[in-house]
């Protein structure tokens, strides 16, 4: 945290932070970007092993599971994120792992064996990171391979609900020029919420990761790395606690409402234990990748190649069921008859079994270097990427149609529904990309001008295969309809061998205006654009234009085939990086405002639950100021404070049928204030040993938390805060190297907040995933 200044051992300073933000290392500080960077000690201190621990020590970010995936992350920077994990369909926010693009969203929630730093970079990244960084982009740094000296570090964490962590890695010098890096990773943990039900506990989970890194250098001026990493993570999915019951339908449903409300799952407060009525079924997550990266320095500048294969394979079982109890009911023609003959709650309402395979190559050419007497730094490449994926889904639906749940409508026949879906893509990207920053010789070489710039291609196919069965007999489970008025078949559901394909141009460029008030103060404006590529909506009930209607009975004239198109967005920014007090603190703080056109809307259609449809049609406008402020009040204290303001709005929406929508639009994870404050205290350093205590608390707004921007009422969630602390002594001399221990506590005041919703469900008219509640453990870490 400190350093003494040469010449006066009473004088101390804040550590200078390096990143690679702008593809090249340099000082934090130096960087004119909205940015937070982790480093190793950050992240100890922090609890921080995976993305899935990140979205709460960052304002403006959110990072929460898919709702029916624990492996995937729902990413928001600045309200900007994807609420639907479909293969065709991009996140807008960015996660790279040492430089190689991961494409898709599953498996983004494993844990990472050996990292070095995390930077965040907050707001569109269009020139330098290319497509899908709309909202921001996540760099993920591991540690390299060094010659120097063997090194070697083991840590051991055992904590409540039965956690027990292993993480060992080793630096193995081989000769004067090879080295290699070995790190295991092992992880298990009991999920928070018991299942009363037949099958595995809601969230429990295990991890087995292995990363070997190689580096060559080959002579002085070319180094050759190859990196291989391999994860499984074996897991059940949480449960979504019903939280309200089903509106129900007026007269004909109050029977069902009643009985509903004997149950105990319908609760406002978190429950221990809930129940799925089928047994729940162990998910899996696989994921694989090989990467080369070769760095040649010459006279003229530096030359880099960076080629990547990656493979994700992942078999998900989700129950959206919702309960500790049930709500029995009969349908006939006209509608409850007080027979109980089945079960909704603990019943497999909604069962999901997704199966996705995915497999990505990259290649990525750098040159970077200066001119005109070192006046112009400038970095220019070309950009190769392809990807190819399957999905096979089997979602049962076994439930109330929609309009049960509406007022004075009758009900529709079908009871138990079971879709079988297989998607394929098949996607190209090319971008040539280029950035220049030139120093005048004016104003005593203060200012400095950088122009940035991408030519963008995307090539995207696609072909859909679905078939809709609607079933009374399914697995034993009998809804004993009286009247055979149930197809077996819907044909305007049907999907055979539907084709896709679009191509997508873009041109995006950056301008950034600098200016060093001081050696320790810089200000910087700058504009800057992105793009997010278009594509296709699996969730589209019409095949084309030319089906008829959908199944709401309304025809929008596209489907499937026609897709969507990209999305743009326009950031204006001011920011200022200051270091004061002989550099004991930092203040790092901008003001942004980003214009959103072409959104890629997302309409649930009236009387469904899952079809939906996306269209260009939407406008929007964020504005806020965000501040990250660290503070060394003693050479033993350091304070930390990292604020956000948020104000998105969405402009113009105009729904499938033309009418604009947008005062019933709210941004996903858009909180208008979060906020992260910290401290560091020193208690004791000593040759024995060093003693610190850390305690931190998270703070955030209310936001909307469900999977659709439209009639947000009960996806709302409240604002919480949670704190967290860790106290530990380290540097203990032991064994030729030193030995830590720390106690630390998450949730310390078991603070009971939801992180998603869901609504418009059969079952129940809210239903919420909560947040993690109070835990604690221990961390044991040898490093020699």
């Amino acid at each position: 945290m400190a350093m003494a200044q040469p010449g006066d051992t009473q004088r101390y300073a804040l550590e200078e932070v390096v990143v690679t933000a702008q593809k090249k290392a340099e000082s934090l500080q130096d960087a004119p970007i909205s940015l937070t960077a982790f480093g190793q000690q950050a992240l100890e201190n922090k609890g921080i092993n995976s993305l899935a621990d990140i979205g709460a020590n960052v304002p403006s970010m959110s990072i929460e599971p898919f709702p029916i995936n624990n492996a995937t992350l729902r990413i928001f920077i600045r309200g900007i994120g994807i609420s639907d994990a479909q293969i065709t369909q991009d996140p807008p926010v960015g996660i790279y792992m040492d430089g190689v693009y991961i494409a898709r969203s599953t498996g983004t929630a494993l844990d990472v064996a050996d990292l070095e730093r995390i930077e965040i970079l907050r707001g569109p990244q269009g020139t330098l990171y290319g497509r899908n960084t709309t909202g921001g982009a996540i760099n993920l740094v591991s540690k390299r391979p060094n010659t120097e000296a063997f090194e070697f570090e083991q840590k051991f964490t055992v904590g409540d609900r039965y956690l027990l962590t292993s993480k060992t890695s080793a630096n193995i010098p081989i000769t004067d020029t090879l080295a290699a890096k070995l790190a295991f990773l092992h992880t298990e943990q009991d999920g928070f919420v018991e299942n009363t039900g037949p099958g595995g506990d809601f969230g429990d989970r295990e991890v087995q990761g292995y990363r070997m890194d190689v580096r060559w250098d080959i002579n002085d001026s070319l180094t050759l790395d190859y990196a291989y990493d391999h994860s499984e993570l074996d897991y059940y999915n949480s449960m979504y606690q019903s939280v309200t019951p089903p509106l129900g339908n007026k007269g004909q449903a109050e029977p069902i409402k009643e009985h509903a409300a004997e149950q105990s799952v319908f609760s406002k407060k978190r429950l221990d234990s809930l129940a799925t009525g089928m047994p729940l079924e162990e998910s899996n997550t696989e994921i694989t990748g090989h990467a080369i990266t070769l760095t040649a320095n010459f006279d003229a500048g530096e030359f880099k190649y960076i080629g990547a294969y990656r493979e994700l394979s992942d078999s998900s079982y989700a129950d959206l069921g919702g309960g500790a109890g049930s709500t029995e009911f009969r349908l006939d023609s006209h509608g409850y008859d007080g027979q109980a003959t089945d079960k909704v709650n603990g019943g497999p309402t909604d069962l999901v079994k997704p199966l996705v395979t995915q497999r990505q190559r990259s290649h990525e050419l750098q040159f970077s270097g200066d001119a005109a007497d070192g006046r112009v730094e400038f970095l220019t490449g070309a950009y190769y990427f392809s990807e190819s994926a399957i999905e096979d889904n089997s979602p049962l639906h076994h439930q109330l149609s929609a309009d049960a749940r509406v007022p004075g409508v009758p009900f529709r026949t079908h009871a138990v529904n079971l879709l079988s879906q297989h998607y394929k893509i098949d996607n190209e990207a090319l971008a040539l990309f280029g950035q220049a920053t030139w120093t005048p010789a004016i104003m005593e070489d203060r200012l400095h001008l950088t122009f940035g710039a991408r030519h963008s291609r995307d090539k995207r196919a696609a072909v859909k295969n679905q078939t809709d069965l609607n079933i009374v007999e399914l697995y034993g489970l009998v809804m004993d309809l009286p009247w055979g008025t149930i197809d077996q078949t819907d044909p305007s559901r049907q999907f055979d061998n539907v084709k896709a394909e679009k191509d997508f141009t873009d041109n995006s460029f950056s301008f950034v205006a600098e200016y060093d008030l001081s050696d320790t103060v810089n200000i910087y404006g700058k504009i800057n654009e992105a793009y997010k590529s278009g594509g296709f909506n699996t969730r589209d009930p019409q095949r084309d234009g030319n089906q008829g209607p959908a199944s709401d009975g309304v025809d929008y004239g596209f489907g499937f085939a026609e897709g969507f198109d990209e999305e743009k967005v326009r950031s204006m920014e001011l920011g200022i990086k200051s270091e004061l007090m002989d550099r004991r603190l930092r203040i790092n703080a901008d003001i942004f405002r980003s214009v959103y056109s072409d959104m890629q809307l997302n309409f649930i259609l009236a009387g469904t639950v899952a079809d939906t449809k996306i269209t260009n049609a939407g406008e929007a406008e964020m504005q806020g100021f965000e501040a990250d402020i660290t503070f060394m009040a003693t050479r033993n204290l350091l304070l930390m404070l990292n604020y956000a303001y948020l104000d998105a709005e969405v402009t113009k929406a105009e729904d499938v049928s033309g009418k604009d929508v947008s005062d019933e639009f709210v941004f996903f994870a858009a909180p208008e204030q979060s906020y992260t404050a910290a401290a560091d205290w020193t208690l004791a350093d000593a040759d024995w040993g060093r003693t610190s205590l850390n305690l931190s608390y998270n703070y955030m707004d209310e936001r909307n938390g469900g999977s659709r921007a439209e009639n947000v009422k009960n996806t709302r969630l409240e604002a919480y805060g949670v704190w967290n602390a860790r106290f530990g002594v380290s540097d203990m001399p032991f064994a030729g190297g030193n030995l830590s221990v720390a106690a630390w506590g998450k949730n310390l005041t078991d603070e009971e907040y939801a992180i998603t919703a869901i609504d418009n469900q059969p079952q129940s008219d809210r239903s919420v995933l909560w947040g993690e509640p109070r835990s604690y453990g221990l961390d044991l870490i040898y490093r020699y």
